[in-house]
């Protein structure tokens, strides 16, 4: 699973109140916006708002994500009442237990720093979602707009908080609350005089209930990204409404979306697979996908990535030749772009695992013989594309291609270079 990122917060909580004291501030200001004489002054709506964002620093602690344990302990205040190693997500963290909440740190060591912070006791569980409705009733109150300037300040750390505590559930696996934080967050955004459209939480707001099957809800996070003209990373928003309008069986209108978001973004993956899918269950023809390609290709004439998404098309479809010379026409445009040298590379690596799966299920020991051959000429046309993609990439993507060459200069270890390369490789695939 993949949410839209946004940049880590930072930002220190300010002094906080107790528990106690922050729970009888709300009771006090709650009864305020009861009472007919209080509840039409903007001076009410501020308090009320301000203690219930009290309330939910209260229990938050005095830490703040970012912070290293050795700041925070300066601060003072609760020792954990457990402390334990935890893997959330393929990450490991430490666990620190509190009363009210929990700190997620990234090491033991003083300057190791706090990831997360887990409220386990809220005061109130819609604290901060009270505070945004509560800002924006203050803001009705405002007559000059003498005060927008610091509701809007308000709302905007009122949507930082949600969308943390979001990140949050999310990683912790507590997928549906994420997604309930994350409309929050948009929500809180967007009340006046904020007034602002969250695209990054109502985009994941969308994710977490398409994850979890809640297709309507989805579809209306998603329909609202697109027509905010947010698309997400590589176009996803087409792809996640294609893929809920085939689950509400109307496979054309998913259709209809996956070709305006090829249009968009044509190298997207997830785009082109719904597209190839689509194609072949519909009718066995794929000549619409070329088409669109076409399209693009007379628009972008110099694109070499338009050429690699053609070879992965045409690799996808068993068109082995064609998917060789598209990835090759890649080099004819750009021979510093590196994806058409992998595309190149996946290919025959693929056609060599196919060769030997075929070998070993073969009785007869002239085809045997025939099918080790094409796998061992495969297996060594892999290297040479791998080999100009090395270092055009990051140090990412070149740790995954020297992982491929790694695994190919094995097989021909003993033979003379092969062995040197093999070790080359290894430590390279290793991160060194």
């Amino acid at each position: 699973m993949v949410l839209a990122l946004v940049a880590a917060f930072t930002s220190a909580n300010a002094q906080v109140k107790s528990v106690p004291a922050a729970t009888t501030a709300v009771e006090k200001a709650k009864a305020d916006t009861e009472n007919p004489k209080k509840n039409t002054k903007f001076a009410t709506w501020i308090k009320y708002g301000q203690t219930l964002v009290g309330a939910f620093d209260a229990t938050y602690g005095n830490g703040w994500v970012g912070a290293s344990r050795q700041e925070i302990q300066l601060l003072g205040g609760e020792k954990p009442s457990k402390v334990e190693k935890v893997v959330l997500g393929g990450q490991e963290f430490v666990k620190e237990t509190y009363e009210n909440h929990n700190y997620y740190f990234s090491g033991e060591d003083p300057m190791a720093q706090l990831m997360m912070v887990e409220i386990s006791k809220p005061i109130l569980p819609d604290a901060l979602q009270l505070a945004a409705a509560a800002y924006a009733k203050a803001g009705e109150f405002d007559a000059k707009c003498s005060k927008s300037k610091d509701i809007k300040g308000a709302l905007k750390s009122i949507n930082t908080k949600l969308v943390e505590k979001a990140y949050t559930s999310y990683t912790l696996g507590e997928y549906d609350q994420a997604s309930k934080d994350f409309e929050d967050a948009a929500a809180a955004a967007a009340y006046a005089p904020l007034s602002e459209l969250d695209t990054n939480s109502i985009y994941n707001a969308g994710f977490t209930a398409w994850y979890l099957g809640q297709n309507e809800r989805a579809k209306r996070f998603f329909e609202q990204c697109l027509n905010a003209g947010y698309y997400s990373e590589d176009g996803e928003v087409f792809a996640k409404l294609a893929d809920i309008a085939g689950k509400e069986g109307n496979e054309e209108k998913g259709k209809d979306i996956l070709e305006e978001g090829f249009k968009k973004f044509p190298q997207s993956q997830s785009i082109l697979v719904g597209l190839i899918n689509y194609y072949i269950s519909s009718d066995g023809s794929t000549d619409r996908l070329f088409e669109l390609l076409a399209e693009a290709k007379k628009n972008e004439p110099n694109n070499a990535s338009l050429y690699y998404v053609e070879g992965n098309i045409c690799e996808k479809l068993g068109l082995t030749d064609k998917a060789l010379e598209s990835y090759r026409a890649c080099a004819g445009i750009d021979p510093n772009y590196a994806f058409g040298y992998i595309g190149e590379g996946i290919l025959y690596y693929n056609l060599a695992l196919k060769y030997q799966e075929e070998a070993a299920n073969e009785m007869n020991d002239a085809k045997y013989r025939e099918l080790d051959a094409k796998f061992v000429e495969s297996l060594k046309n892999c290297i040479p594309a791998f080999e100009k993609a090395i270092n055009l990439v990051d140090d990412e993507t070149k740790v995954g291609v020297a992982e491929y060459l790694k695994n190919a200069c094995f097989r021909f270890r003993a033979e003379g270079e092969f062995a040197e390369k093999y070790e080359k490789y290894s430590a390279m695939a290793a991160g060194n």
